[in-house]
């Protein structure tokens, strides 16, 4: 287990979820407001949109919020104009580290990017620094108890995907940034909507971290996900499943 699966299953185990929870509906909020000011407003027009939306329908986002969003989006009222934005650097254990961001001011945020890097013993370098260890595909989640695999599997192959496998209750798709439109379009025609469809960063190898390291690479990289700017970080780390386990507890 490796990388944004493994940090994941580390964190869904963890305290404070009603936090984390109203963290995760500001950022699926922020992304309503970004990918419809992008493009139409209409969700089956696009596709950015509609992602987000299911994105906000499995997370069980609350209409209310969701029409929040919408309405600032399309409204504009409080003039607030979000940027993308992408940090790299180096972690504990030299272990590499992309954050993806949606920012209202990049200074405050590339400032807080680096004050965490650097209080638990990281490096934020440029813009290309670690990029290079990593492979950008696309990325389906859908909801393993509601699809059998040998359906999603074949829908799957048919759109032209790469890989398919279930991780603990999704089923997760993989494909090439090419392909990545005509596939999630095409599976959206056959299965619906995922729980999520984005373009990833996968790591070409990962670096085995102990204990200690990993300790401090998570509160690391759980800073980060709480920064209210910062949408997905990934990394190229790996420990072994004792490990997880300690860290779970």
């Amino acid at each position: 287990m490796a990388g944004h699966s493994q940090f994941k299953n580390i964190m869904h185990r963890k305290g404070a979820q009603d936090a984390k929870r109203a963290r995760k509906f500001a950022k699926i909020a922020r992304e309503i407001m970004v990918s419809a000011r992008s493009g139409l407003p209409d969700p089956h027009a696009n596709p950015r949109l509609r992602a987000a939306l299911a994105s906000a329908r499995a997370a069980n986002m609350p209409n209310d919020n969701v029409d929040r969003a919408m309405k600032r989006a399309l409204g504009g009222d409080d003039g607030t104009v979000y940027e993308e934005v992408r940090y790299e650097g180096y972690g504990p254990g030299g272990v590499a580290i992309i954050v993806e961001g949606l920012t209202d001011n990049r200074n405050r945020t590339a400032s807080d990017v680096r004050s965490n890097f650097t209080k638990h013993g990281g490096n934020l370098g440029e813009t290309g620094s670690v990029a290079f260890m990593f492979e950008r595909l696309g990325l389906l989640h859908f909801d393993s108890t509601k699809f059998d695999f040998d359906k999603v599997f074949e829908a799957a192959v048919e759109a032209g995907a790469d890989n398919v496998e279930t991780i603990e209750e999704m089923h997760e798709i993989t494909c090439s940034m090419d392909s990545f439109a005509s596939v999630r379009d095409q599976l959206h025609e056959t299965l619906g909507d995922p729980i999520e469809a984005k373009i990833f960063w996968k790591p070409l190898n990962t670096i085995a971290c102990d204990e200690d390291t990993a300790r401090t690479l998570i509160k690391l990289i759980d800073i980060l996900e709480d920064n209210d700017d910062v949408q997905h970080v990934y990394a190229n780390f790996e420990v072994s499943d004792e490990i997880v386990h300690k860290l779970s507890a």
